[in-house]
C-alpha cells in the first residue's frame, strides 16, 4: 500500500525514531508499504518516519545500471531493509548532490563520510553489517538522519539553507 508522504516543514520530521523491538507481522507491513511508497514516488530511499512511522526502520533501493528495456531498475529482493542502524565507523569525506522525498525538486550538494560501517537487523531480526564507500554509503547517512529527526538541508551552509527557506515559502504559496 502506498503511504502518504510527510513534507518539510511538518515536525514529525525533527523527531528522533524509536527503537523496534519486536520483529512482527505489523513491521513486515511496514516495510512493504514503504517499498511500494518509496517506487510509486521514485525514490531511493525511505525512512519509516517519512511516512509517519517513528520507528528506526530504513529502506534503500539503489536503482541497477545497464538493465534490459522493460525490465525492473529497482527489483524488490535488491532493497536493503535496515532496521535498528547504527553506524560503527566511519572516515573520509565526500560531496554527493542529494534529494529527499519529504523535499520534493530539491537538490543540493552534501558533505558526507566517503566509507562508513553500519550494524543492523533484517525484518526477521537477523543482525547483520554493511560497508560502502560509494552512492550506498550516501543514501545510507541520508536515511539514518531521518531517524535522528535530521533533513539534508539542515547540512547546507547558512548562505545555501536562507536560500532553500526564501525558494521553498514561494513554491508553497504557488501550490
Amino acid at each position: 500500500m502506498v503511504r502518504e508522504i510527510v513534507v518539510y516543514p511538518d515536525k514529525r520530521l525533527k523527531q528522533v525514531s524509536k527503537p523496534v523491538e519486536s520483529f512482527d507481522e505489523e513491521l513486515h507491513t511496514l516495510l512493504d508499504d514503504m517499498y511500494d511508497t518509496m517506487r510509486a514516488k521514485n525514490g531511493v530511499g525511505l525512512a519509516a518516519i517519512q511516512v509517519g512511522v517513528d520507528k528506526r526502520v530504513l529502506i534503500i533501493n539503489i536503482p541497477l545500471e545497464d538493465i534490459p528495456e522493460g525490465e525492473d531498475e529497482q527489483p524488490r529482493e535488491n532493497t536493503l531493509e535496515m532496521i535498528n542502524p547504527v553506524i560503527v565507523e566511519k572516515d573520509g569525506s565526500t560531496k554527493f548532490q542529494e534529494g529527499c522525498l519529504s523535499v520534493p525538486g530539491i537538490y543540493e550538494e552534501v558533505e558526507r563520510a566517503k566509507h562508513i560501517k553500519v550494524e543492523y537487523f533484517d525484518r526477521h531480526g537477523k543482525k547483520h553489517v554493511i560497508e560502502d564507500d560509494d552512492f550506498l554509503a550516501i543514501a545510507m547517512q541520508h536515511e539514518i538522519d531521518h531517524l535522528e529527526g535530521r533533513v539534508f538541508i539542515e547540512k547546507l551552509s547558512f548562505i545555501k539553507r536562507k536560500k532553500f527557506e526564501k525558494e521553498w515559502k514561494k513554491r508553497k504559496k504557488a501550490s
